[in-house]
């Protein structure tokens, strides 16, 4: 099995780290890479990495937790708790925010941009340090469709719940989400770094050049990550939150249902919860999975329910970790460990 894993081609060609678990024990651990291109320094299986979008299933806890503790209802209209803020809120509710049916503008629109760098054009990057400095970015967007009409997958959507997050805690989004999450689920490596001050043993993401020569991603991402995405973490500690909620550490049994319940159908295979993506992968076997995929970031982490297994790839390159989870997801069902 490890023998198989390791020649992977994925792996091989992977900048990152891998992990698996099954029924909480690790049955394979991996890293490869450079954390650092300019000063050779390597990737390790304690590497934090950045992971995107794949933060978004920490902002939909954060909520859920709130509605559980009575401050916020799943069906509660959001304009009324962020008054005044620029935005055609007509109708949304925080249940359209968490399932991307809002149809509020996007600042940056997946279905029809393909540059997240292009964002930074006319807007430093250094400016975005709180999730109400992206308001400019949105701000009196046309609305693409009547809230609960249909899935668009929508980062501003993210954003304005983590206005809520701040405006019902009286907290900074980072810090509720670093000391009601991460520290109840013992993620002690984890957090929203900047990136112009990133801790020991954290992965500087690269961008390939058209050359062939790379850059760091630091004028390519806000510069510090939020409700949308951004946080960094060590394949570990990605582990320790999964076993958190699926042992409703951090949600009680019936609200981690409700996390994990297809609320919206994406496509004939995929649904969407509160933050994370639901895939039918054939007639007895799916995955509860997050992902993220930034300018020097790429991150996917699952968990396969029937084989109680949990696999996760993080990357400081731009792609390779769905390729490298798909090609995992193979050599499992081989092996007879069903995913």
């Amino acid at each position: 099995m490890y023998k198989k894993l390791i020649a992977l081609p994925e792996l091989t060609h992977l900048e990152g780290a891998v992990s698996i678990h099954q029924q909480g024990e690790q049955i394979f651990s991996h890293a490869n890479g450079f954390a650092h291109r300019g000063y050779r320094a390597s990737n390790t299986e304690t590497t934090r990495f950045g992971i995107a979008s794949g933060a978004k299933l920490f902002t939909a806890v954060a909520i859920l937790r709130l509605v559980e503790e009575g401050k916020v209802a799943l069906d509660e209209h959001v304009a009324p708790i962020l008054p005044d803020i620029g935005i055609d809120l007509d109708g949304v509710t925080i249940h359209h925010l968490l399932t991307h049916t809002s149809g509020i503008g996007d600042y940056f629109d997946e279905a029809t941009m393909t540059d997240f760098e292009e964002v930074f054009q006319d807007f430093p990057m250094y400016r975005l340090r709180r999730p109400i400095d992206f308001l400019p970015l949105f701000q009196g967007q046309k609305r693409l469709f009547t809230a609960g009409e249909r899935f668009h997958y929508n980062n501003a959507g993210y954003i304005l719940l983590g206005l809520v997050i701040e405006q019902l805690t009286k907290q900074p989004f980072a810090d509720y989400v670093t000391n009601e999450l991460f520290a109840r689920a013992q993620m002690t490596q984890s957090g929203y770094f900047r990136l112009d001050s990133l801790p020991a043993d954290t992965a500087i993401g690269h961008i390939e050049n058209e050359d062939g020569t790379w850059r760091t991603n630091h004028y390519a991402l806000p510069i510090i990550g939020g409700p949308d995405g951004g946080a960094f973490l060590t394949a570990s500690d990605m582990e320790r939150f999964w076993r958190s909620l699926l042992t409703h550490q951090l949600l009680s049994e019936s609200m981690t249902t409700q996390l994990f319940h297809p609320h919206v159908k994406v496509n004939d295979v995929a649904s969407y919860g509160y933050g994370v993506w639901l895939k039918r992968l054939d007639a007895k076997r799916e995955k509860w999975h997050i992902m993220g995929y930034d300018p020097g970031v790429s991150f996917h982490s699952a968990y396969y329910p029937q084989s109680e297994t949990i696999v996760t790839v993080l990357s400081n390159t731009s792609d390779g970790a769905y390729a490298l989870v798909q090609a995992i997801e193979l050599l499992l069902l081989e092996k007879g460990i069903h995913t």
